[in-house]
């Protein structure tokens, strides 16, 4: 397991690089952060605002994940992990009704949704994080580097999705006018069944 990288008595250092690579596991594996993430990239026009909605979603994270993690705040994992599922339906449902002429919350202050959900996603990382352990002797450093991760596999990530369309761009072809509906409503059938199947759990 990746919770094996850590030593019994790990340096100040080896925590540094070990929960920075955890950090950066733990994101490109969180399918379901990426999902949020993939629909806000989907739905914010415009460099700028698309660096505030990501500034936004990684400040209100890496405060509940320090919160949590240090038990200052306490909260079940199960209602949480239903709401970060609901919570990436909204934001597909906001791409379609942006793309009929509807913009949505999401579309008009993505900064503030990026934010409201960004702390609840923190909570998810910080249950993660929770799982691995931390060495008693450097919480700290495993906790800043550890976010340090999630942050550095959320740009790589950004960055891939971004050329990605920035090629698709390019090709010669011709899409239909619906075409957008296929990953709003991928994205949206694929989370919904994640928040049915963890409200399923909490019964």
């Amino acid at each position: 397991a990746a919770s094996g990288l850590i030593p019994e008595t790990p340096t100040r250092f080896s925590v540094a690089v070990n929960y920075t690579a955890l950090g950066i596991e733990h994101i490109l594996l969180g399918i379901d952060h990426l999902l949020f993430v993939l629909a806000l990239l989907l739905l914010v026009k415009g460099v700028r605002l698309l660096v505030e909605t990501i500034t936004a979603f990684t400040i209100a994270h890496s405060f509940t994940l320090a919160a949590a993690t240090l038990g200052w705040v306490h909260v079940r994992p199960g209602p949480v992990e239903a709401i970060i599922a609901l919570s990436i339906v909204f934001v597909a449902q906001e791409i379609v009704h942006s793309r009929m002429g509807r913009p949505g919350l999401s579309e008009r202050y993505p900064w503030l949704v990026a934010f409201t959900f960004g702390l609840l996603h923190g909570f998810g990382f910080a249950g993660a994080l929770s799982a691995l352990g931390l060495p008693q002797n450097a919480i700290p450093i495993a906790l800043l580097f550890f976010n340090v991760g999630v942050e550095l596999g959320q740009l790589l990530y950004v960055a891939a999705i971004l050329l990605l369309i920035a090629v698709l761009r390019r090709l010669p072809l011709v899409w239909p006018a619906w075409s957008y509906r296929i990953p709003a409503y991928g994205i949206g059938v694929i989370a919904m069944f994640w928040f049915i199947e963890r409200t399923v759990k909490l019964f």
